[in-house]
């Protein structure tokens, strides 16, 4: 798991609750915090346009090596001397942004203890700014027209929108300064206009409902890019750990070191990483890797913070600090892939650049142009003109597809799935086909003694000599061998390691062996019908061991990498789906057409190499479109780089097929995949309903707002109310089921 965090982002996304203020700016790379730098939390930084800001602010300041932003924390770490960071911080600060400095152990992990800003401490004052909008609007409604109830509806007016909309005339005036129209400009420019023109009341009540409105939806955002997050509050914040005198005491998780030793009693939580040194204990690790079935720990096995030890008292020698464990990585992942726009997203953006504009000049048209070519005044052609901006802001529109992708992203960590990016969680949906590696994917890569034939005498008494033998070597058919046979073994004298062809040992003074087919023929003791049984075995892709002894073989022992238990479930899922699994394995052609038949997979290519399995994803690429790889190995590297996306195993993976791979199982098993591909398709759904959602409003109301049939509070909540529907229709994948297959 060491580089599930290297890839960094490659296009920066809008993450906070004002995306609409994204709309038509264009978004830098992101960058992943630098190391070495200082990190400050930016309260208002919610997206692609505010960092567009700071780094244009930052630009005239020399010395600065790097900036590395994290929208989804609301974090910049700036790479800079200590001479030059005041001057930076003073930069920031005339951009209208306000750095708060954040210690090192806490930057290290953003995902901890975070407080989203405008929430809770605001709802009081926008609750009072609603109230007095209300007031302004009774004002206007109830009492006569003379100066004073005039001047009272103003003051109160003024007082709502000063507790409202304080933050949004801030962008909105920066945005104008910068020749900018977003959501935050237009609305500045519409409250503005609207009190210019005598509709205070209208005016505080627009503000105030857009600013409740805002509330409600960063609370919504807040839900799904904190869904992962709330993972590492399974991990304690301390740990029993041993001292150097032996005894025992409780220390901060944060403060211990790697190869400490620590001790975890029956029900308790994991603190960190680790391997298990003394105990056994069954261990639920569904927060980490999605398994719903407690796996049993023992020395030597590998325990992971955050997972819940069920049964025994284990000690374990710690891997990984906290802020570097497998849990840790796997959150820094998820918020590292909500800064990947998916390609619907970068479509919304492209589309919002036009539309803001178009509807802008659309709006000042009207302004102009209705009392020119009407019997309409010029302050009723500036209202409709006013309440068009409103209507106009594409808040719904850019939010649809960031809610829907990072609910979608956390939506699968939580269940062992790690999704580097919204461009592979889109793309999956078009797999048409998916190679897959043998050993370790399909298989469980481990070798098992899966059968047995007595040939002469007793089967006790072949068991016992074959354990004897195997007990004592450390090849891994023999290990296979000694690990399945439930039988005491006996001493051995005089053992005897025979190079490429087994072992050889003296048993209550008889000598015997326990070797391959080339060990038995070289002592002359082959004949056709134990030739027959090796040929049925290897004809199923088996590794037969023979027990012999001077008069000839004793018995045979078949051992196999055998199928994971969900791998033909797995195909068949994928079969369903409509995508064609093909195995592409180094292994024999015997071996392989056993295990894809087992599998019920119909395409095999056997005896590959790294670069043949290569080609072979590029031949798959052309005969079927867009096509998958899963493998766990280095040597499936190059073609989990090369597929369109690559599927690694991350339970048993190498750094180097993790790294290059697009999408991380976390528990090896391939069913995972498929759900992969129903999750791409329902969130593609979801796209798609919010964006169609959200412009059949738009043009229901302008139609509205062109007739004099809408009002500038109806236009506030007609674009906030289709905002809110379509973060709440996103905020479904965190709870949708996908684990049942749909062709």
């Amino acid at each position: 798991m060491a580089h599930l965090h290297d890839t960094p982002p490659r296009e920066a996304a809008c993450s906070g609750s004002v995306c609409g203020s994204c709309a038509g700016a264009e978004a830098p790379a992101a960058a992943t915090p630098p190391a070495g730098g200082h990190t400050y939390r930016i309260a208002t930084m919610d997206c692609a346009a505010e960092e567009a800001e700071i780094r244009r602010a930052l630009e005239p300041i020399g010395g600065i090596a790097s900036l590395g932003f994290q929208l989804g924390a609301r974090r910049l770490t700036i790479a800079a001397p200590d001479a030059v960071l005041p001057q930076a911080l003073d930069a920031i600060r005339k951009a209208g942004f306000k750095p708060e400095p954040v210690e090192a152990t806490t930057a290290a992990a953003p995902h901890l203890h975070e407080h989203e800003h405008g929430i809770g401490a605001g709802a009081g004052r926008l609750g009072l700014a609603l109230l007095l909008a209300i007031a302004a609007e009774a004002v206007e409604f109830l009492l006569p027209g003379g100066r004073g109830s005039q001047a009272l509806g103003m003051v109160l007016a003024v007082a709502a929108i000063g507790l409202a909309g304080v933050e949004t005339y801030t962008k909105g005036l920066a945005a104008l300064r910068h020749a900018r129209l977003n959501i935050n400009a237009l609305m500045t420019v519409a409250v503005t206009g609207a009190f210019l023109i005598g509709q205070w009341p209208e005016a505080a009540m627009v503000m105030a409902l857009y600013a409740i409105a805002e509330l409600i939806e960063a609370r919504s955002v807040d839900r799904a890019r904190n869904a992962i997050k709330g993972l590492m509050a399974l991990a304690p914040e301390e740990a029993i750990v041993q001292q150097p005198d032996g005894s025992w005491a409780p220390q901060p998780a944060a403060a211990v070191a790697a190869g400490a030793v620590v001790r975890i009693r029956p029900g308790e939580r994991v603190p960190l990483d680790g391997t298990v040194t003394r105990g056994s204990s069954a261990v639920d690790q569904a927060p980490v890797t999605g398994e719903s079935i407690p796996v049993e720990k023992a020395m030597g096995d590998t325990v992971f913070a955050g997972t819940i030890n069920a049964t025994g008292e284990l000690e374990f020698r710690v891997t990984a600090v906290a802020a570097n464990t497998t849990l840790a990585r796997i959150i820094h992942a998820v918020e590292q892939a909500q800064g990947s726009r998916a390609p619907t997203q970068r479509f919304v953006d492209r589309f919002a650049a036009v539309y803001t504009p178009a509807v802008f000049v659309l709006a000042v048209a009207v302004a102009v142009l209705l009392p020119l070519l009407s019997d309409a005044t010029w302050l009723q052609g500036l209202y409709k003109a006013l309440v068009l901006l409103v209507i106009a802001c594409p808040c719904a529109l850019v939010i649809a597809t960031p809610v829907s992708v990072v609910s979608a992203l956390a939506a699968a960590a939580r269940r062992g799935i790690l999704i580097k990016g919204g461009t592979y969680l889109e793309d999956a949906r078009r797999l048409k086909a998916l190679a897959l590696d043998k050993t370790g994917t399909i298989t469980e890569g481990k070798p098992r003694l899966v059968d047995q034939q007595v040939l002469r005498g007793e089967s006790a008494a072949a068991q016992r000599l074959a354990a004897s033998l195997a007990g004592r070597s450390d090849h891994p058919v023999s290990r296979a061998i000694a690990a399945g046979l439930d039988a005491a073994p006996a001493e051995v004298d005089q053992f005897t390691a025979l190079a490429g062809r087994g072992v050889q040992g003296v048993v209550g003074g008889e000598t015997f062996v326990l070797g391959n087919q080339r060990l038995i023929e070289e002592r002359g003791q082959g004949s056709a019908a134990l030739q027959a049984a090796l040929d049925r075995h290897e004809a199923q892709g088996r590794t037969v061991t023979l027990l012999a002894d001077a008069q000839g073989a004793i018995a045979l022992f078949a051992v196999a990498d055998t199928l994971k238990p969900s791998s033909r479930e797995a195909v068949a899922e994928l079969v369903a789906l409509g995508v064609t699994p093909v195995m592409l394995t180094g292994d024999n052609a015997a071996t392989a057409q056993s295990i894809a038949a087992q599998a019920g997979i119909g395409e095999v290519r056997a005896q590959l190499l790294p670069e043949d399995k290569l080609e072979a994803v590029q031949a798959l690429q052309q005969r079927f479109g867009p096509t998958g790889m899963t493998g766990d190995g280095i040597n499936d590297a190059p073609a989990l780089a090369r597929a369109d996306i690559g599927f690694a195993m991350g339970g048993a993976g190498t750094d180097t097929a993790m790294e290059a791979a697009d999408v991380v199982i976390m528990n090896d098993d391939l069913r995972r995949i498929p759900m992969v591909i129903r999750l791409s398709r329902r969130t593609h759904a979801v796209l798609w309903q919010n964006i169609a959602f959200a412009l059949a409003v738009k043009a229901v109301f302008f139609v509205l707002a062109v007739f004099g049939a809408a009002t500038m509070w109806m236009a506030v909540f007609a674009d906030m109310g289709a905002s809110l529907l379509v973060v709440a229709n996103g905020l479904r994948l965190l709870n949708a089921d996908f684990g049942k297959a749909r062709p």
